[in-house]
């Protein structure tokens, strides 16, 4: 049923083996920096290319402030946690994502609440997460509550998802007349922009990561983005086991996380930053050719929302049903052609299936229909 897209994707990709759904791309000054840093022998979490990782994503994305941590979840975990979550609260996030976005909620002790999606960014819809707090929100002493539970709704996490942005500003508007925090997980959005500003710096705090999959990476990692100087200070000194600087006592002051990026990791990432543009046009590229190939089939692809630039960082296509998604999966897959399903929704999982829900149609619309396809940029 799929052999055209299946033959296309191995022309593309000029190979018969078996193509993965995306792979690092190593083509750089990778091995100059981690022989440099082997050579300095700070390897761990102190050397001078953690310091260049952060100031080479601060000044490419336009925040302020980066903080490298040791991957994107747990940079996700110390923005909540600095962000004023605890337990007793609530968090309003998405059921399409990682699963990481509520295990983070999570760390926390608080709970997650799951808004709607729209159908063209696979991220936070704003007119559902306005219905959602007009039903369930109500204003007490300048905070918001939530009415069934009674728990307190600190914080609203929207997702860039596959690296498309979501209507973020609209978003911020809702959580500022309500009186909430908005964190970006921008875990997938290195390199995607929103109006002209980069994704992850709308927020009070936004998060990106550089897992093995994404965009570049740093083996593991990821980072904090941020233009508060005090919870960017508050962000680092937590990450580094919340040690005081001394010249020889070992002194901590509040409970901190092991959560600091190594050196030897930040220098993998400061190769991979210098070819960060490279790579983007190239995900461009290769989008034009799905997008030309799935035109002439009349197959859904997954295009950037209007008023964004958008990193491709996964191509995805959109089937028409649940039963020819399956069919898309199962004859790529056994042809050597990895593709994914998005992500089973948070809300069904055994571990959030008791959190409140809002109505999540565009969610499971999209659960049963997206496919995700190689995405890998370095064609022979």
């Amino acid at each position: 049923m799929f052999e055209s897209t299946i033959s296309f994707i191995k022309t593309l990709y000029k190979t018969t083996g078996h193509i993965p759904l995306h792979q690092p791309i190593f083509s750089g000054n990778e091995k100059k920096y981690l022989s440099e840093c082997i050579d300095s022998t700070f390897v761990s979490s102190v050397g001078k290319f953690v310091d260049q990782f952060e100031l080479m994503v601060a000044e490419y994305t336009g925040a302020k402030y980066a903080i490298a941590t040791v991957n994107g979840t747990a940079a996700l975990h110390v923005a909540l946690k600095l962000s004023g979550v605890d337990s007793n609260c609530e968090v309003i996030t998405q059921p399409l994502t990682f699963v990481a976005t509520c295990n983070a909620i999570s760390y926390c002790g608080a709970t997650p609440v799951f808004v709607d999606v729209d159908r063209n960014t696979l991220g936070m819809s704003p007119d559902s997460l306005q219905e959602y707090l007009d039903t369930h929100a109500i204003q007490k002493n300048g905070e918001c509550f939530n009415k069934t539970t009674g728990r307190r709704i600190t914080s609203v996490l929207p997702v860039h998802t596959f690296g498309h942005p979501c209507r973020v500003t609209e978003i911020q508007e809702i959580c500022k007349r309500h009186n909430l925090i908005m964190v970006e997980d921008a875990a997938e959005g290195l390199g995607s922009f929103y109006k002209g500003r980069h994704t992850g710096t709308f927020g009070k705090i936004g998060v990106i990561s550089f897992n093995g999959n994404k965009t570049i990476t740093t083996g593991g990692g990821g980072i904090l983005l941020t233009d508060d100087k005090q919870l960017a200070k508050s962000a680092k000194h937590i990450t580094t086991t919340a040690r005081v600087p001394h010249e020889y006592e070992y002194i901590h002051d509040e409970v901190g996380y092991n959560y600091r990026l190594p050196n030897i990791n930040a220098a993998l990432g400061c190769a991979q930053m210098e070819m960060l543009e490279s790579i983007l046009e190239g995900k461009k590229k290769l989008t034009k050719m799905y997008d030309y190939h799935f035109s002439g089939l009349n197959i859904g692809f997954l295009r950037q929302p209007e008023q964004c630039s958008s990193n491709y960082w996964l191509n995805a296509v959109i089937l028409d049903d649940e039963h020819q998604k399956n069919v898309f999966l199962k004859e790529t897959n056994e042809s050597g052609v990895m593709t994914r399903p998005v992500w089973r929704l948070m809300n069904s999982l055994d571990i959030y299936s008791d959190c409140q829900s809002g109505p999540l149609e565009n969610a499971y619309w999209l659960y049963s229909r997206v496919v995700n396809i190689p995405s890998t940029v370095r064609l022979k």
